[in-house]
C-alpha cells in the first residue's frame, strides 16, 4: 500500500514544483488499547441522542481503481453509526486519482458541495489557494479524538503561518531506507546482509551477483525515481531546492547539488554503472522494480523501510514478498527521521465550500477515534467483506477474495487513524504497536514544522525544475559521467536562479525559527 503512495509522492512532488510556480458512551478517556473512546465533546455535552434532520456531508477521496460495487452498503453502515452519534450522514465521493486534482479544483471554483477531503502531497498548495479553512478552534471544540491520537509535534508540523488547516493521517511518520534483495540469490551466495550499513557497502554484494548471474541487473531504480531518491540523508525542506544536511546543519540551508556528499554519491553510482552493476537503461526504464525482479532481470532495489510497507529491521532483516518473489530486506544504519513532508503528505481538511464545518469536524473526529467507523472505511462490512480470525487479525470470508470482494480499496493509510483498525491476515498482529514505536523513536528534523512557500520565487522554482528534469535522473542512476555533467548541472541551476530559491528558503526558515522563540 505505502509503496504505491511512495510512487505517488514522486509523481506529485515533481508536478507540484511546476504547478505551484504557475498557480497563484460519554467519556473523553482512552480505551484499553490506548485509542480514544468513540464519544466526542459534542456527545458529552448532550443528555439525549441527537435530534432533528441529520446534517449531510460530502466526503471526497481519491481511488486508484474502479469504484467498489458495495460502496453504498459501506456508506449506509457508516451513516447508521454517524447519525446515532453526531446526527450526520455522509455521501462518500470517490474520484479517480487521475482526475483528482482537476475535479476537486473544479468543485472549489464552482462552489459545489464539498465538506471533507484529503490532500496528497498538496497540502501547502491547497492552503495557499484558500481551499481549506482554519481548524484550530474546531479542533479544540470538536476534535478531542484527533488531538489525543496525534503526537503534538504532528499537529505543530501541520501549521502554516501558525494556523492548522489539516490533520495528518496516522501511518509511518518517519522515513528510513534500506535495500530489498532476492532471497534466493542472497542464500545462494551466502550474502551477509548485516554488513550492509550504508550505500557504499552494497558494492561487494552487487559484484558477487554480477559475477554469478550475468543476465541479471544487480541494482535497479524504483519506477519513476532515481536511485538516490531512496537514500536520503537530508531534510528536503519540501522540494530539495535548498536542503538541510543531516536534518540539522544548524538550520543553514545549502544547495544539495553543490555538496561534496552529492558529488561522491554520483561517483559511486557512475562506477557501478560502468561495471554493469546498475540496469543499463536505468534512466529511461518504464518497468516496475517488482516486475523486473519477478522476470529475473533484477536482484535488488533501494526502498523506504518501515514496519508497514516493509518490515522494519528488528535485528533479523525480515523477508518480504515482492509479487510472490521472496525478498530480503537490509536496513541501512541511518535512523528513521521525521520531517514536515513525511508528516503532511496525507492530510484531511475541511473544505472552504462546507456549510457545516462543525459537523464536518465532528465526523473527522470519528475517523480518528471510532473503531467501527475506521474499520468500515478501511475494510468494509464484517461478515461480508472480512471476518475476524483472531484478536485484531482479519481475512476474507469463505468464497470471497480480492477479485470478487465488493469493497477492496487497499487504502488504509488514507482514512484517519488506521492504528485502531484491524490488520490483514499475514501481517504482523503487532504492526500498529510497532509502527507507534517506530514513530515515537524517530529522530525529528531540526526543521520539523517548517513549510516553504515558493510563491516569492515561483519563476525560479519552475526554471530550476526544468533543469533538474533534464539532468537529475541520468546522473542519479550513473548513466552519465558526473565529471562532465555535474558542472553543467550546477551552472544551469545557477542561471535558472537556484541561489535565489535557496536564499528565500533560508529567509523563511529564519523567520519560522524566530517565530518559535
Amino acid at each position: 500500500m505505502k509503496r504505491r503512495l511512495k510512487l505517488l509522492s514522486v509523481l506529485l512532488i515533481g508536478s507540484m514544483m511546476l504547478f505551484s510556480a504557475c498557480s497563484g458512551n460519554n467519556s473523553n478517556g482512552k480505551n484499553e488499547d490506548g485509542s480514544s473512546s468513540s464519544a466526542t465533546p459534542s456527545e458529552s455535552s448532550q443528555s439525549a441522542k441527537p435530534a432533528g434532520k441529520p446534517t449531510e456531508l460530502t466526503v471526497a477521496f481519491p481511488i486508484f481503481g474502479v469504484q467498489p460495487k458495495d460502496l453504498q452498503l459501506v456508506e449506509d453502515a457508516v451513516n447508521k453509526i454517524a447519525v446515532e452519534k453526531i446526527n450526520v450522514k455522509i455521501k462518500m465521493l470517490p474520484i479517480s486519482f487521475s482526475n483528482w486534482q482537476q475535479q476537486t479544483n473544479l468543485m472549489f471554483s464552482s462552489g459545489e458541495k464539498l465538506d471533507l477531503l484529503p490532500t496528497l502531497y498538496t497540502y501547502n498548495l491547497a492552503v495557499a489557494q484558500g481551499q481549506l479553512i482554519p481548524l484550530d478552534d474546531l479542533l479544540n471544540k470538536y476534535g478531542q479524538g484527533i488531538v489525543e491520537a496525534l503526537d503534538p509535534a504532528y499537529l505543530d508540523a501541520a501549521k502554516v503561518n501558525g494556523t492548522i488547516y489539516g490533520v495528518p493521517t496516522l501511518h509511518e511518520m518517519a522515513a528510513a531506507y534500506g535495500v530489498s534483495m532476492r532471497q534466493d540469490i542472497v542464500d545462494k551466495y551466502k550474502i551477509d546482509t548485516g554488513k550492509i550499513q550504508k550505500l557504499e557497502d552494497l558494492e561487494d554484494v552487487l559484484k558477487t551477483v554480477k559475477a554469478g548471474e550475468p543476465d541479471m541487473a544487480p541494482l535497479v531504480p524504483t519506477l519513476g525515481a532515481s536511485i538516490l531518491d531512496n537514500y536520503v540523508t537530508y531534510d528536503r525542506l519540501d522540494n530539495t531546492l535548498g536542503v538541510l544536511p543531516d536534518y540539522d546543519n544548524n538550520l543553514k540551508v545549502v544547495d544539495l547539488y553543490e555538496t561534496d556528499e552529492y558529488a561522491k554519491q554520483l561517483q559511486v553510482l557512475r562506477k557501478w554503472y560502468q561495471e554493469g552493476l546498475i540496469l543499463k537503461d536505468a534512466s529511461t526504464n518504464q518497468t516496475s522494480q517488482d516486475d523486473l525482479v519477478k522476470s529475473g532481470r533484477a536482484f535488488a532495489y533501494l526502498t523506504p523501510v518501515n514496519p508497514g510497507s516493509f518490515p522494519y529491521d528488528d535485528g533479523d532483516n525480515a523477508a518480504q514478498s515482492a509479487q510472490s518473489v521472496p525478498m530480503k530486506i537490509a536496513t541501512f544504519s541511518l535512523p528513521p527521521v521525521s520531517t514536515t513532508t513525511q508528516i503532511t503528505n496525507t492530510m484531511w481538511g475541511v473544505a472552504v465550500n462546507s456549510k457545516a464545518p462543525e459537523k464536518a469536524m465532528e465526523f473527522l473526529n470519528l475517523m480518528y477515534s471510532d473503531k467501527e467507523i475506521v474499520n468500515l472505511l478501511i475494510w468494509g462490512i464484517e461478515g461480508k467483506h472480512y471476518v475476524v480470525k483472531s484478536g485484531n487479525v482479519i481475512d476474507f470470508p469463505e468464497g470471497v477474495n480480492a477479485q470478487n470482494s465488493g469493497y477492496q480499496l487497499n487504502m488504509g493509510w488514507l482514512f484517519g487513524n488506521q492504528f485502531i483498525s484491524y490488520v490483514w491476515n499475514g501481517t504482523d498482529p503487532d504492526l500498529w504497536e510497532k509502527m507507534k514505536q517506530y514513530n515515537s523513536t524517530a529522530v525529528k528534523s531540526k526543521a520539523l514544522g517548517f513549510t516553504f512557500d515558493p510563491t516569492p520565487v515561483k519563476t525560479e522554482v519552475a526554471a530550476v525544475g526544468n533543469v533538474l528534469s533534464q539532468y537529475r535522473l541520468p546522473l542519479e542512476t550513473g548513466s552519465i559521467d558526473p565529471d562532465k555533467t555535474l558542472p553543467k548541472l550546477k551552472d544551469n541551476l545557477k542561471t535558472a536562479g537556484i541561489d535565489k530559491v535557496v536564499a528565500e528558503k533560508q529567509k523563511q526558515l529564519d523567520a519560522w525559527l524566530n517565530a518559535k522563540k
